[in-house]
């Protein structure tokens, strides 16, 4: 079974909209598809920063940037 159709049973969570959403990213552009990407990427990271305000909030500016930085670290590559 190709590993497409496996997780497709696998994922319980519905996703009604999908098919919409990959046409929209193929009617991009390069250039608005990695925009976009770099967009997702920073909306991400400030999520997490502002998650990391709320675990520590008597940290201050620069603390917090640090544990930001050492949290990014060891995320980093941990997929491959």
């Amino acid at each position: 079974m190709p590993l497409e159709a496996g997780w497709a049973l696998m994922d319980p969570k519905p996703r009604p909209q999908q098919e919409a959403y990959l046409e929209v990213l193929r009617r991009m552009t390069p250039e608005q598809r990695l925009r976009k990407a770099f967009e997702l990427s920073d909306y991400t990271k400030a999520l997490f920063k502002a998650g990391l305000r709320n675990r520590f909030p008597e940290l201050s500016e620069e603390e917090l940037h640090r544990v930001f930085l050492e949290r990014l670290a060891e995320c980093h590559n941990k997929n491959y």
